[in-house]
């Protein structure tokens, strides 16, 4: 019953998926995670096969999170069962995935630093979704959309593999990557050269070297070089002493010390 919950046509199955590809990730983040998938009404009525839609979350967002609720808006899940519902859009299969990190998330590319998230989702739940589902599994029956970082991957996903994903939907995705990054390369680069060797791999928050810089933690080879906080000089109060005049007396002030 609204707005605390909606009767839905379709039905929901959400299944925990264990990654091969995302074992040891150089996070440590977990390779066991949540997909979500989406079945249309008269899917359990029926023998037909059905396109797919995946839908990739934003930067920090995960699987769980699509439930959350808002005061005047239903989730997205009850509102993409409501759009199926009214009979005027093809039914399709969709499939909520996630590419969460401990950094938020991972632009869901293959990546030395974070893992093989792009991979995660081409090579392993693509398959076992087709495997699984009663999908049309081809290129041209599979999309891809997303809002913000999901809508990045919405973009670079079918470019990559226009083998797996025919078709997608980008919603504000992100991009011009060189002009809002390209300030901190410099910054980056003489921090990688004086804190960490040159070398990215010992700044893993999963290497020794990268816990011993830790905030709280004290590194013998450890030696600061970013900008030293900025400090206000020290204010102090004005000291008064009163004198006396032909006009009377009147305070006179002056900075103490």
């Amino acid at each position: 019953m609204l707005p605390w919950s909606a009767e839905l046509a379709g039905r929901f199955e959400q299944e925990t998926f264990e990654s091969t590809l995302l074992r040891d990730n150089p996070l440590g983040d977990p390779h066991e995670r949540p997909v979500l998938v989406y079945l249309p009404p008269g899917y359990d009525e029926s023998e037909q096969r059905y396109p797919a839609i995946y839908v990739a979350m934003g930067y920090t967002g995960h699987v769980g999170m699509w439930w959350n609720r808002t005061a005047f808006r239903q989730p997205y899940p009850e509102l993409l069962d409501a759009m199926f519902a009214q009979g005027d859009v093809p039914p399709a299969i969709v499939v909520f995935f996630d590419a969460w990190t401990k950094y938020g998330g991972s632009q869901f590319l293959d990546s030395p630093g974070t893992g093989k998230y792009h991979s995660y989702l081409c090579d392993e739940i693509v398959p076992w979704v087709d495997a699984r589902y009663r999908t049309l599994a081809d290129r041209d029956h599979r999309a891809i959309t997303g809002k913000s970082s999901g809508g990045y991957a919405a973009m670079v996903t079918p470019l990559l593999r226009p083998d797996v994903f025919g078709a997608l939907a980008t919603h504000a995705g992100d991009a011009a990557f060189e002009v809002s990054y390209q300030p901190e390369f410099p910054l980056r680069a003489r921090q990688l050269r004086d804190q960490y060797d040159g070398s990215y791999e010992t700044s893993s928050p999963t290497s020794r070297a990268a816990r011993d810089r830790a905030p709280g933690r004290i590194s013998s080879s450890w030696r600061c070089t970013d900008t030293p906080r900025r400090t206000r000089p020290k204010r102090t109060a004005p000291s008064c002493s009163r004198t006396t005049n032909s006009a009377g007396s009147s305070p006179r002030c002056g900075s103490a010390g």
